[in-house]
């Protein structure tokens, strides 16, 4: 969001002074932050003193109380036998005297304090009014840095989160893949993560991202205003997947001691949700250190009021210091969009989970179930909800940008709940039972795609964010609904084989960001604005999926020629930057090194290398920024500090108290211990 920015004093309009007239009431007119700062003590010191002055008048009945008794309240007046005056009160010899002697002492007391308050006052405001502006700025900044103190430490000393079941941890380190060529591959992809992260480490340290020809820190509008260090956040579980834990360590260090969301920025709630909380929970589980799990939390409460809507449908954006959220201005009318509020989902679970606070998964209940009531063309999702009113904004549906996770977490619901989580699953099997129907198609020559809905028409036209769904194809095949898991599979290949064309038909072999097949072309980009690459992941990993799935070798070929294209055409001296036309032998650079290359890309690339053992499928799942969240296996949760005690939670899924009391005497979750169910 941009401010008015000042006009410079030449630019504004000021009235021309007659020869020998001072300026010196013009300069009156526009005083400066210091100034005020001594007015205002002078001022305050002016009515302190006036106030006091009351407590120094003699003491006659109309000064005795006064607005409302205010004396009273400060100075208390008691009459001299007062008490022992009252009916049936019996007087004590002496001690009327003696208490009224007390409390005039009390009351002189008070006023010497009173006027030594005044005096030092006095004093601070004269010994203000002697100091620079420049010693004036030292002490407002010098007061902001400990109050910025306080606020850290105040968090720090928080209630502490209750201690909840640990999900077994499987698969966090080595995955040596046996083959010294496979080896080779995958320490050359290690290399690659360690220039990048050192570059950023040396030229960008603390900001959201990096330039890497200019050499210096960047950031967007998804971010605000602040730095918030997204790509330490972003890269922390590469690094300790990858072994580089002196880097990760360095990491950590920064999270502990600057990572603040106390800040006046207005943020992304999904890019904040998938980069931050994500990366967060990644981190915590990967390494076990408190001060993930915390900062996750602290982010998360700062999200919430997002969705103070009339549907519960979150803003687009909102302002970590107010709770004010608003939706982009460029989407349909005002509405949210579905990839951003369909995407919270397997970070909010957990949460709930290692909070104890079932808020979180309310919310992205309360989504699905509100989409679960409404009309959907065709079957298929809009890419656009008005939040206010609960209706769709332009008919647009894709499977790409606006639209692309929100089938991806509906699909990782089921997932990471064990497989328990039908209602997700069912979803899933819907949407992409009408997406197959309307979007997908083959070309001319063969190569399938998956198109954009319009308002009735295809468009045959598909993004790189879309190549993910060949991974998710593949991943979805087993629990397909008949004997489709073989289907699935084979159109993961399709999609797959596809992408890859989309690179190999590029000079730099490099795909494009957008690429279509009409007109005699296929897999191709058409417009200027569509042949740039900013080091996406996409396609990287859905060749990942497709590699531990059917261990066909060409998919590590393919990951191999994308990762020496990256190598070099997009690396400086700097770290590693976008490319602005993939068709040309020349390529200019775009200058951002996108966080999500260290966090997806490049752990893409570095699984490809890696044996199935490193972060098996069974017993994690990644987030849509490649931030693995362990499953939550019904018999697999050990309490902390036990070897022995199991703790089986089972969370049940939504329907009438006769399908819920169904679910609990089923097969299924005849062995829970306990039941969890959000209403």
């Amino acid at each position: 969001m941009t401010t008015p920015a000042l006009l410079p004093l030449s630019g504004r309009r000021i009235p021309t002074l007659p020869p020998g007239a001072s300026s010196f009431s013009h300069h009156r007119a526009t005083l400066r932050l210091s100034e005020k700062f001594i007015l205002l003590l002078i001022l305050s010191a002016f009515v302190t003193l006036c106030f006091g002055a009351f407590f120094f008048l003699p003491d006659s009945s109309k000064h005795k109380r006064f607005d409302l008794g205010l004396e009273d309240v400060l100075i208390p007046h008691i009459e001299p036998n007062k008490e022992a005056r009252l009916p049936g009160v019996p007087i004590i010899h002496g001690q009327g005297a003696h208490d009224e002697h007390r409390h005039r002492e009390e009351e002189e007391s008070l006023r010497s304090k009173i006027r030594a308050d005044h005096e030092r006052a006095l004093e601070e405001a004269k010994e203000k009014l002697r100091k620079s502006r420049e010693e004036l700025r030292a002490e407002i900044q010098t007061e902001k840095n400990r109050v910025a103190q306080d606020l850290k430490k105040k968090e720090a000393g928080a209630r502490a989160l209750p201690p909840v079941p640990m999900p077994k941890l499987v698969g966090i380190n080595d995955g040596d893949p046996g083959d010294p060529e496979i080896r080779e591959k995958r320490d050359k992809i290690r290399e690659m993560m360690k220039h990048a992260w050192g570059s950023y480490r040396q030229y960008g340290w603390g900001h959201n991202e990096l330039k890497p020809l200019a050499k210096k820190g960047h950031s967007t509008n998804i971010f605000g205003n602040s730095q918030m260090g997204a790509t330490i956040v972003d890269a922390l579980d590469t690094l300790y997947v990858m072994g580089l834990h002196s880097e990760f360590k360095d990491g950590q260090e920064w999270v502990e001691q600057n990572l603040d969301f106390s800040v006046n920025a207005e943020v992304s709630v999904f890019e904040v949700n998938i980069r931050f909380i994500g990366g967060l929970l990644a981190a915590y589980y990967l390494s076990g250190q408190e001060v993930f799990k915390v900062k996750a939390t602290q982010l998360a409460e700062k999200l919430l009021p997002a969705f103070n809507t009339p549907t519960g449908i979150p803003w687009a954006m909102v302002n970590l210091k107010s709770g004010v959220g608003r939706n982009w201005g460029w989407a349909s009318a005002g509405s949210s969009i579905l990839a951003e509020f369909g995407t919270l989902h397997m970070e909010f679970v957990h949460l709930s989970y290692l909070t104890g606070n079932p808020a979180y998964y309310e919310k992205v209940m309360h989504i699905r179930k509100l989409l679960a009531k409404m009309d959907r063309p065709n079957g298929l999702y809009p890419n656009y909800l008005n939040p206010r009113t609960g209706r769709w904004g332009q008919h647009h549906t894709s499977v790409g940008g606006l639209g692309d996770s929100f089938y991806e977490y509906l699909l990782k619901a089921w997932l990471m709940s064990d497989k328990t989580d039908m209602e997700a699953r069912k979803t899933y099997d819907d949407a992409i039972e009408a997406i197959e129907r309307h979007l997908i198609r083959k070309s001319s020559s063969g190569l399938t795609f998956i198109g954009e809905w319009k308002n009735g028409h295809l468009e045959r036209k598909m993004g790189h964010l879309t190549c993910f769904a060949g991974g998710m194809f593949a991943l979805g095949a087993d629990g397909s609904p008949g004997d489709k898991a073989g289907h699935y599979l084979q159109l993961g290949a399709e999609i797959a084989h596809t992408c890859h064309e989309s690179y190999d038909r590029t000079v730099l072999k490099l795909g494009p960001e957008a690429f279509k097949f009409d007109s005699g072309l296929e897999a191709v980009a058409v417009r200027q604005n569509e042949k740039y690459y900013i080091l996406r992941p996409e396609v990287i990993e859905t060749y990942w999926y497709m590699w531990r799935f059917t261990h066909d070798p060409k998919y590590r070929q393919w990951g191999w020629e994308a990762a020496q294209a990256i190598d070099k055409y997009c690396r400086v001296s700097g770290g590693f930057s976008g490319i602005k036309d993939v068709y040309s032998s020349t390529p200019a650079y775009d200058d951002v090194q996108q966080s999500f290359f260290l966090a997806e890309t490049l752990k893409y690339l570095y699984l490809l290398f890696s044996s199935d053992d490193l972060l098996p499928l069974e017993n994690w799942v990644f987030n849509t920024e490649a931030h693995p969240l362990p499953v939550l296996h019904l018999g697999n949760i050990t309490l902390p500090g036990s070897n022995t005690q199991r703790v089986i939670i089972c969370f049940l899924p939504l329907g009438t108290p006769e399908s819920i009391l169904a679910s609990i005497v089923s097969k299924q979750f005849r062995n829970c211990f306990l039941y969890l169910y959000f209403y």
